[in-house]
């Protein structure tokens, strides 16, 4: 059973997320690039060409999301869940991508330390890009609560990283006038550093999704839970779960007593399967019915 309501609030919250992640970072980058432009600072390129990879992942998740969150059809009837672990990997990859440039400019201003010229236009724009990033961290994190989406925490990710990468130019760019040259490449590294290991776990999870593992066990503990809270329940046994995109799978083998009816049974299944699907939605239930005298003979 699919809980449309949930299906939907899923979708408002993602693509409101996608939409509000996106405008953010084409701000930063406008006004990152004329930083740049003015003080010719190779942490503020850094920063910069972070935030063009934010916005180029920002519209690709947008675009994709169009993908995942389309119902079911008859060349998929599963969904489209799993362009979203597949969003993903690739928002992963710009991720590291990020990280690798930045790297380079890192490296780049320790071999060649310099005084950052026309600073005060820099640390304002570093300032500002700070708290819009912090504004959309926060909306982001609670869409996250809300929908467990991945590729919402994939974005997250980028500017979570990017206050980290903020807060390091503003230093660098205080501390290189004249009291640590160097201070920019370092907290370039450092901020790269960072990414790449932030990147791996969007990768893990990703990865995760796309193999079918199964749900978590805080998950499958609380099926095993609603199912033998049913008072005519007997057991289960060959539970199966996993998750595409939003939306959760799970079958399982019911133990019924012999002597109940097919209708009697078939209603006992509707009843655990909707106190499932409210305690997981959105989530797709299947479930079998044993008698009991089936599942002793065959162990």
């Amino acid at each position: 059973m699919v809980t449309k309501n949930s299906t939907d609030d899923y979708a408002f919250w993602v693509r409101l997320a996608a939409i509000f992640s996106t405008s953010t970072a084409l701000i930063l980058v406008v006004i990152k690039l004329y930083a740049w432009l003015v003080t010719d600072s190779s942490a503020m390129l850094a920063s910069t060409t972070d935030s063009i990879l934010d916005l180029f992942a920002s519209i690709m998740s947008i675009v994709i999301l169009r993908f995942a969150l389309a119902p079911a059809d008859k060349e998929h009837s599963f969904g489209h869940g799993k362009a979203e672990s597949l969003a993903g990997l690739v928002q992963a990859s710009f991720v590291l991508g990020s990280a690798i440039i930045l790297i380079f400019n890192g490296v780049s201003r320790l071999l060649n330390p310099q005084v950052i010229v026309k600073s005060e236009v820099a640390i304002w724009v570093t300032i500002i890009s700070i708290v819009l990033t912090l504004i959309l961290v926060v909306f982001q994190r609670y869409v996250i609560k809300r929908t467990g989406s991945i590729i919402i925490s994939g974005d997250a990710l980028h500017y979570q990283s990017d206050i980290f990468l903020n807060l390091g130019v503003l230093a660098a760019i205080i501390l290189s006038q004249g009291i640590w040259l160097q201070a920019d490449g370092v907290f370039t590294i450092l901020v790269a550093l960072y990414l790449v290991f932030g990147a791996g776990q969007i990768m893990v999870q990703s990865v995760s999704q796309l193999m079918d593992s199964e749900l978590s066990d805080e998950e499958l503990a609380k099926i095993k839970t609603i199912v033998l809270s049913h008072k005519q329940a007997i057991g289960i046994h060959e539970l199966r779960t996993r998750q595409s995109g939003v939306q959760k799978f799970i079958q399982f083998h019911l133990e019924l007593s012999d002597d109940l009816s097919l209708l009697e049974a078939h209603s006992i299944g509707d009843e655990i399967e909707a106190g499932i699907c409210s305690a997981l939605a959105p989530c797709e239930v299947f479930i079998h019915q044993d008698p009991t005298s089936v599942v002793q003979n065959e162990q």
